[in-house]
């Protein structure tokens, strides 16, 4: 790919929340002009309360009392159907943007752990678009759509006249800076307590899913230490977010009250100077005080506007870097062979290589098992091989097609895949074997517990195929879950099977049903790469790869690389002396 169409990608990447927005464009005009229309409405107070000193009083016309009053209640009752369909309109904006980028967000969820070395339990971005999404469903949006027409009521304050608009706008500048001073001031405080909070979750998730480790050797105490000190360094920068936000808030709150008390006394003495009505005096104060308010009311939200833009920043960054991926043309299955050519693997966001220049290939039928001490790189080279990483170089073939140009649910549909470390779904064992599939057929899933040897085990539970295995499949035996999750690697019959030490946890009994799983695999036409440092494992197999620092040391015909490795191995160390003690002398 080159240059022009990458950054093609990621600029379609970034746009992403915004197109989100952009779909709300409609709803944002409609609230921009409910909000002018509350905002004129917003003036019924002022006026009713004018009309009523001016008009009212000096004609003592209860006709006319009426009529103004009749008139300010349907204006009012207007309004307040106004302000709450705006509000409505506001949660249904949050949730289109939800649902738009609803299903970005959890290929994010998967694919982040793959791509780059993320910290945490992986779940920012669901907290990050919640964040946003309350934000704009919350009471401090509409502040900022309240906010435009401040301009407006001062224009109004200095129709009154000059004195009071002045006064009003005095205050409206004192109350902006506050909202100025009131971001600079804790925005730090807002990013490290989210900071704060995020390895605090990363330590209760690790904790959590350590807990026989923590209580068998003693380590929970010197965790919980730690939970401590994360929990103060938390609460200490949210505390100060909080005590600047609602510090400032008060702040404005008050100043609100005494410019409106300051614009009585300015309307005051505008009527002793007899330069102003009596009804200026209170229209002027309702008048300034619904102008401020939402100054007010964007001051004491601050903070949540804070940490929603920071999570909109953290949203947007993700999905540049890891744009969605582009539609790929259908291929036929896969049937004939698997090449891999000068792989080269590193792992996410790193530089160091963990697998170099590994060749070979192996065609339908084949079994292939690799061999090699801890660290050598096999269980990287299946990570490339079944997608979950990319090759750093090089490139994996099936049938000719690189990997890359699959779609990855196609791709999964010929890929088996039973990971060294076994991880099972909440739900029943015949979901986990099909892989979870809302259409699975009961043939094929009896088919892959049959072909994993497994059938037996599963009628012999209570609830047989429907048993709830509980999270992470925890209501089953270690054994147990190697067995389900090798049955799920061979549903649907996949053209390639891989396998990453399959037999960790399985007695003779299991190793004989993995046995006869490959050589089926391998009688219909398939193929197998299994990872082993049992030599039982590689009773079904015909090809030998031997690993040594991530590089591929042999590869061929089973018996011929077995006995070359066998003729390299040093002989046997002599047997160590023996050191005899003296026996005490026997008792008389």
């Amino acid at each position: 790919m080159n240059l022009a169409a990458q950054t093609e990608i990621s600029n379609d990447a970034g746009s992403e929340l915004r197109a989100a927005l952009r779909s709300c464009r409609t709803a944002f005009v409609g609230i921009a002009a409910f909000s002018g229309l509350i905002n004129v409405l917003s003036l019924t107070g002022s006026l009713y309360m004018l009309e009523v000193y001016d008009r009212v009083l000096p004609g003592r016309s209860v006709s006319t009392l009426a009529g103004l009053t009749i008139i300010a209640a349907l204006l009012f009752a207007f309004q307040g159907a106004l302000e709450i369909i705006r509000g409505r309109m506001l949660v249904r904006i949050g949730n289109q943007i939800d649902w738009r980028v609803s299903d970005r967000i959890y290929d994010l969820v998967v694919r982040l752990p793959l791509r780059t070395r993320g910290s945490g339990d992986g779940l920012q971005p669901v907290r990050d678009v919640d964040t946003v999404r309350s934000v704009m469903s919350g009471s401090g949006l509409p502040a900022l759509f309240d906010l435009p027409w401040l301009p407006f009521y001062l224009a109004i304050c200095f129709a009154f006249h000059p004195l009071i608009g002045a006064t009003a706008l005095g205050g409206a500048i004192v109350l902006v800076m506050l909202t100025l001073l009131t971001d600079r001031l804790s925005r730090q405080s807002v990013k490290k307590a989210s900071n704060y909070a995020a390895a605090r979750n990363r330590l209760a998730d690790a904790s959590r899913r350590n807990a026989e480790v923590l209580i068998a050797m003693s380590m929970s105490s010197r965790f919980l230490e730690r939970w401590r000190r994360l929990g103060d360094a938390h609460r200490r920068q949210q505390q100060t977010a909080s005590d600047i936000s609602g510090g400032f808030g008060v702040t404005g709150r008050i100043l609100r009250m005494m410019l409106q008390s300051a614009v009585l006394g300015v309307g005051a003495y505008l009527v002793i100077q007899q330069e102003a009505s009596g009804g200026i005096i209170i229209a002027s104060s309702i008048l300034t005080g619904r102008a401020l308010a939402p100054v007010d009311l964007a001051i004491g939200n601050w903070k949540n506007f804070i940490a929603a833009l920071q999570s909109w920043q953290r949203l947007n960054g993700l999905m540049t870097a890891l744009p969605a991926s582009a539609t790929k043309l259908p291929l036929p299955a896969p049937a004939r062979f698997l090449v891999v050519d000068k792989l080269s693997v590193t792992p996410p966001e790193s530089d160091k290589v963990l697998v170099a220049d590994v060749s070979f290939q192996l065609k339908a039928g084949s079994a292939l098992g690799i061999v090699g001490a801890s660290g050598s790189g096999k269980s990287s080279l299946v990570r490339a091989l079944v997608g979950a990483w990319r090759p750093s170089r090089g490139v994996i073939r099936l049938d000719g097609a690189s990997l890359d140009q699959w779609s990855p649910d196609t791709l999964g549909n010929h890929i088996g895949y039973l990971p060294q470390d076994v991880e099972l779904f909440e739900g029943s064992i015949a979901e986990n074997i099909a892989r979870f599939a809302p259409d699975a057929a009961m043939e094929s899933v009896l088919a892959a517990a049959n072909a994993a040897g497994i059938h037996q085990l599963i009628v012999s539970l209570a609830d047989g195929y429907n048993t709830q295995i509980g999270e992470q499949g925890t209501l089953l035996s270690a054994g147990q879950r190697q067995r389900v999750a090798l049955a799920r690697a061979l549903y649907g019959n996949p053209f390639v099977v891989v396998l990453d030490e399959p037999n960790s946890n399985l007695d003779m009994e299991g190793e004989e049903a993995l046995t006869r799983a490959i050589l089926a695999v391998r009688a219909r036409g398939g193929i197998v790469v299994i990872v082993a440092h049992r030599s039982s494992a590689l009773a079904a197999v015909d090809f030998v790869m031997t690993m040594l620092q991530g590089r591929q040391q042999a590869f061929g015909p089973k018996e011929e690389v077995l006995s070359v490795v066998a003729r390299r191995e040093p002989p046997a160390p002599a047997a160590p002396f023996k050191v005899v003690l003296p026996q005490p002398a026997a008792s008389t």
